[in-house]
């Protein structure tokens, strides 16, 4: 854990920018909230290009960092949560949207600190997440520069974006199984060989 937490693997370029990430997210809010909806779209472009440039560096250079894998998601998390709570205001059933996403991230952070605790390990985001995060950034920056979209077709791509982060939060169960799984066979394996041992003995 020590070695995850050194200077050197906090204070990369990519975990900057995914910290500016972060740092955006106010001005994400306060412009949407005053009206000034193309600057609150330039500023989530501008979120979307540092991360996307963030993965490019960290692999590029040799930066990927297990502070990284974390910060990453996190930024990328927040900035969604922003986006969704921004458009409430005009889409009040988008409450359950958010309650369904935060329930999705609790399940993943749990099955995250399992693995990690059996592993020992940080896991890097699949396709199926990176999906989802894609998903969910093109629905809600539509609904935030469209202003006079049709409510079928509004709620058309709301519905689409939660039924992709179900299908989601379904495969990583599927994944974090896979692993804890494995973990506990490979226990009962070794408890069985130990016993084997103590009897011959």
């Amino acid at each position: 854990m020590g070695e995850r937490l050194k200077k050197d693997n906090i204070l990369t370029i990519p975990n900057l920018m995914s910290l500016f990430r972060i740092l955006l997210i106010p001005a994400i809010i306060w412009l949407y909230r005053r009206g000034d909806y193309k600057q609150a779209i330039a500023v989530v472009a501008l979120s979307a290009l540092t991360d996307v440039l963030d993965g490019k560096v960290a692999r590029r250079f040799h930066m990927v960092s297990d502070v990284g894998k974390v910060l990453d998601p996190v930024a990328d998390k927040l900035t969604q949560v922003s986006m969704i709570f921004c458009l409430s205001s005009r889409y009040q059933r988008l409450w359950v949207m958010i309650l369904l996403f935060a329930v999705k991230e609790g399940i993943m952070l749990y099955w995250g600190y399992q693995t990690l605790k059996v592993r020992d390990q940080i896991n890097s985001a699949k396709w199926y997440g990176k999906l989802s995060t894609v998903v969910l950034y093109l629905v809600m920056t539509v609904l935030f520069f469209w202003q006079e979209i049709p409510d079928g077709l509004a709620w058309f791509l709301i519905v689409s974006c939660a039924g992709i982060m179900l299908m989601s939060l379904v495969l990583y169960g599927r994944f974090y199984h896979g692993i804890l799984k494995m973990h506990f066979l490979d226990t009962e394996v070794k408890q069985k060989d130990e016993k084997t041992i103590s009897k011959t003995i």
